[in-house]
């Protein structure tokens, strides 16, 4: 597989350390679920839980209408080339009124669903662990997901490694996986600002105007949903071509048909979990 090396390229014997840490925690734990989303994260606890325990690792991902279709084709891809035992559930979230309501802890709901459902199946199947993607680097970030994932005695392979993103997509690449430099991407519920009801309809709005831009050749990309205000985060280094009359004529003509009556390029460029600047505004 011809691809360039990473921007950041860590230091040899100090990766393999880490490589090593991970590869005993996996071996250790004897049997497991991974919750499985597709991307570089869990996608890589996956093949390294797969390639040393085998059969005794099943990997779920989990569907529902906040669960991009661009996401499940990249769980496929790569669980067809790495042969992992993959398996899809269904998750209701979206039939949860604490989930639609919108909280700041939205990602709360969201992984609670999905680790009851996770650590359920890991009982009858006799899976000694569930494990997720979270790594070094989401310590400092606001993941309100993390606390139902310790509710559920959930582990995190990557964490307790110590490995963060940029050595992650390292190990990653050094493994084969195609998707080693896939832009992060949160679930589409994280477009819709907090406090603003969470619907099947408005996802399906944002995934549509999101595959528009990935199809006008935008790798990083964000539709933020304000009612019926589309405000598009592009990755800085992409945003003067955003701005190319053809290119805007096309953005403009193909979110329009979404249902969305103005779009707006955001000045700033994409951010990760932009909407939580509200959080030091708004009391929650």
């Amino acid at each position: 597989m011809n691809v360039s090396p990473p921007a950041f390229a860590p230091d040899a014997a100090h990766l393999a350390r880490k490589a090593a840490a991970l590869d005993a925690r996996l071996a250790g734990l004897g049997s497991v679920i991974v919750a499985y989303s597709g991307g570089v994260d869990s996608a890589l606890v996956a093949v390294a839980a797969t390639r040393i325990l085998g059969s005794r690792a099943l990997c779920i991902t989990a569907d529902s209408p906040s669960y991009p279709e661009r996401h499940r084709d990249l769980a496929i891809g790569v669980a067809r080339a790495f042969d992992l035992q993959h398996e899809f559930i269904r998750t209701a979230e979206v039939d949860r009124a604490e989930y639609r309501a919108n909280p700041a802890n939205r990602c709360y709901y969201c992984k609670h669903e999905l680790y009851t459902q996770l650590t359920t199946i890991a009982r009858a199947r006799g899976f000694a662990a569930v494990a997720d993607g979270s790594n070094a680097d989401d310590r400092g970030d606001y993941r309100p997901g993390r606390q139902a994932a310790r509710e559920f005695g959930v582990v995190s392979p990557l964490d307790e490694a110590d490995l963060a993103k940029d050595e992650i997509r390292a190990l990653a690449q050094r493994a084969g996986l195609s998707i080693w430099d896939e832009p992060a991407s949160a679930c589409l519920s994280s477009r819709i600002p907090y406090h603003s009801e969470v619907t099947p309809e408005k996802l399906r709005m944002i995934e549509r105007g999101e595959s528009a831009l990935h199809a006008l050749g935008f790798r990083v990309c964000r539709v933020r949903h304000h009612d019926r205000i589309a405000r598009l985060e592009i990755g800085r280094d992409e945003m003067a071509r955003a701005i190319e009359p053809a290119i805007a004529d096309a953005i403009d003509r193909e979110l329009r048909a979404i249902g969305y009556e103005h779009i707006v390029l955001d000045l700033r460029g994409y951010r990760s979990g932009s909407l939580n600047d509200a959080l030091r505004l708004r009391p929650v």
